[in-house]
């Protein structure tokens, strides 16, 4: 059974960068041909994709977010980070990490992924 496990710090500043790390267990990151991406869902909206990152290391960004997203992993320690930077509050949302296939993009619910952590609510503010 795999299972995903986000951690990070619940508030941020405005202007900062986000940093949340997924931890896997029961499943490695670089087994084909799974996507580990990163979403989000703000208060009173849908699921948003942020990015995902591939068994073999690429990396896909919403357009929306591209310029302030960044998704790299460690192998030896089964985890995948994100990083979002100049953080406004518009950014606050319940972030989950999850692993999906080559159409995660286009999900739309949590269900559509095959596995994916509670999530972790980070709040941007002063």
């Amino acid at each position: 059974q795999v299972q995903l496990q986000e951690s990070g710090p619940g508030l941020v500043k405005p202007s900062q960068t986000l940093s949340l790390t997924c931890t896997v267990s029961g499943g490695s990151i670089t087994t084909s041909y799974y996507y580990w991406s990163w979403i989000r869902q703000p208060p009173g909206k849908g699921l948003e994709w942020i990015g995902s990152i591939t068994y073999s290391g690429s990396t896909y960004y919403s357009p929306s977010l591209e310029s302030r997203a960044s998704i790299s992993r460690d192998t030896s320690k089964n985890q995948f980070t994100l990083q979002l930077s100049s953080v406004t509050p518009e950014d606050t949302a319940v972030y989950y990490c999850a692993r999906g296939g080559s159409g995660s993009r286009y999900y739309t619910r949590l269900q559509d992924y095959s596995y994916w952590g509670q999530g972790t609510q980070v709040t941007v503010s002063s």
